[in-house]
């Protein structure tokens, strides 16, 4: 693997922190971002922190303006659910890439060892997932090896920009859905889901695969609603000040 520049894993660094900055509320959306003031936070100068604007420009998560520099965004759950149907479309042709081009079912004994891994976590019969953490390591990593069995570098990368967006990554809502009965339901089906899509895959089934693909998807929309009636969860929730919880298309 070839190593950062020290120019590049500085700005890759001034990326994650800023983006977090913004994910804990402390940038406001719709507001002017003040550059001198939070390069100066960042203790980084100006080439640095205009390039992880820009990058995040690139994400979704700030904006230009038409007079220069950059804002934080705001969604509107239009905009969450359009970008949560498009990581649908592109998982859905991952499952259904991974099922055509599959040469050895052994390539699959990774995502096995995956969903094996969580069903020992997600069961019918216990009331409460203990380890959530736990739970969005593997979610994450199935996704990942899923991507990754499509043999698609285009795909991977595409996906990877769709995920960055603000709540459309696999894992957006799971840290909250053990404290909401609805969203703990939701659990379960994923999981059923993440069985079915494997199986079809190993039957090289490509367009059941991809549609329990796209319906698995569909499940962060789900949560995203059961989060937005509760108030008190979107507060909680990383960048839930983003979200507009009135009006429309923003």
């Amino acid at each position: 693997m070839t190593e950062r520049s020290p120019r590049a894993a500085r700005t890759l660094e001034t990326v994650l922190r800023l983006r977090q900055l913004i994910l804990d509320g402390a940038l406001r959306s719709s507001e002017r971002i003040a550059e001198i003031p939070l390069g100066e936070r960042l203790g980084v100068s100006r080439t640095p922190l205009r390039l992880a604007l820009a990058q995040l420009d690139h994400e979704g998560l700030v904006e230009a303006l038409p007079g220069g520099g950059f804002a934080v965004r705001s969604f509107t759950r239009e905009d969450v659910v359009d970008a949560i149907e498009l990581r649908g479309v592109l998982e859905g042709t991952a499952a259904r890439f991974a099922a055509e081009r599959l040469e050895d079912t052994r390539e699959l004994e990774a995502l096995y060892g995956c969903v094996s891994q969580l069903d020992v976590l997600v069961r019918p019969d216990r009331p409460e997932i203990k380890s959530l953490e736990r739970y969005a390591e593997l979610n994450e990593r199935f996704h990942e090896l899923l991507v990754a069995q499509a043999k698609s570098p285009v795909l991977a990368a595409e996906l990877d920009r769709i995920a960055a967006r603000p709540f459309a990554s696999p894992t957006a809502f799971v840290r909250l859905q053990a404290e909401i009965p609805e969203s703990h339901r939701i659990l379960f089906i994923a999981q059923a889901q993440h069985g079915a899509m494997l199986e079809a895959i190993e039957a090289r089934e490509g367009t059941r695969a991809e549609a329990i693909a796209r319906e698995h998807a569909r499940l962060a929309r789900r949560n995203l609603d059961v989060v937005l009636s509760r108030p008190e969860m979107v507060e909680r929730l990383p960048g839930g000040q983003l979200i507009q919880l009135h009006g429309g298309r923003g």
